[in-house]
């Protein structure tokens, strides 16, 4: 494990996946998930090259067919750890034959978690090192919050605050596949009161909110403020009866019901030319309460 901290906050960071593992507040109290193994043994892994699943579990490329599982293969990845600090860590990961194998394209994923005051950055480049060929990729984070924070109150008084009005109907999914129909939205003004019944039929996905942020916690104590960039689509989600809440900003989603073309028609797939990047953000600001 990688650990960097700043006196307000200690970040985790597992190689496998450069997945961030652990989250603590100046008291050392842990606001990532416990990793329950009867609900999800995941804390925040980095989706990627997709978000989500594909129908068939299946990545279409030039009319041949690559099986891939839900989410990409950068979670299941050991990263190299390329740049580290007390209060920093980049980790990188690069094609080689068995990504090519199911993704035949040259790239660099590299994940830079940085500590800044009572705030955890981290920022994500997918680079196209290919000199010819543009690279197509989608790429989401997922964090698990852990439902109640510490010192937060009451699991059932926790909320999810939208900075913006967000009236529109949310997307459904079938079968883990974008369904045709759409969901009433949930909120209460801007706020989702969190209850495990909301998430019975799986995630909440708005496709394109108008928030770029938005703020978890209970009614009483500490806060998390998450805001991100560069990332269309927000999906909130849990197991019910589980001590967290995944807070997930995503470019790209599963494949929508029907959908069996080209992974470069796929929507929610961004194309990047060769010798180019493409870059995400997030950012968690612990708010004492």
């Amino acid at each position: 494990m990688i650990e960097i901290g700043n006196g307000t906050l200690t970040a985790r960071i597992d190689p496998l996946g450069a997945e961030l593992v652990g989250l603590r507040d100046p008291a050392g109290r842990e606001l990532m998930t416990d990793a329950d193994p009867a609900y999800w043994t995941g804390h925040a892994p980095l989706l990627f090259p997709i978000v989500g699943r594909l129908n068939g579990d299946t990545l279409r490329v030039d009319g041949r067919d690559h099986a891939m599982k839900q989410h990409g293969f950068a979670r299941r990845r050991m990263f190299a750890v390329t740049e580290s600090s007390e209060t920093h860590a980049t980790l990188t990961l690069r094609d080689d034959a068995e990504t090519r194998a199911a993704y035949n394209f040259a790239f660099e994923l590299r994940a830079t978690y940085r500590l800044d005051g009572a705030t955890l950055i981290t920022e994500i480049e997918v680079a196209n090192p290919d000199t010819a060929t543009v690279l197509p990729a989608s790429f989401g984070f997922h964090p698990a919050f852990a439902w109640p924070l510490p010192a937060g109150g009451a699991r059932e008084d926790h909320r999810i605050v939208f900075a913006q009005d967000e009236p529109g109907a949310l997307a459904t999914l079938e079968a883990g596949l974008i369904g045709t129909a759409e969901r009433a939205s949930p909120l209460d003004g801007r706020t989702l009161h969190l209850a495990d019944a909301l998430f019975e039929d799986d995630a909440l996905i708005w496709m394109a909110p108008a928030s770029r942020a938005v703020r978890y916690g209970g009614t009483t104590g500490p806060q998390l403020d998450i805001a991100y960039d560069g990332l269309p689509t927000l999906a909130i989600w849990t197991k019910p009866g589980a001590a967290f809440v995944c807070i997930e900003p995503w470019q790209g989603h599963a494949d929508l019901v029907g959908f069996t073309g080209d992974v470069r028609d796929k929507p929610g797939v961004v194309a990047i030319p060769p010798g180019k990047s493409r870059r995400f953000a997030m950012h968690v600001t612990w708010v004492a309460g």
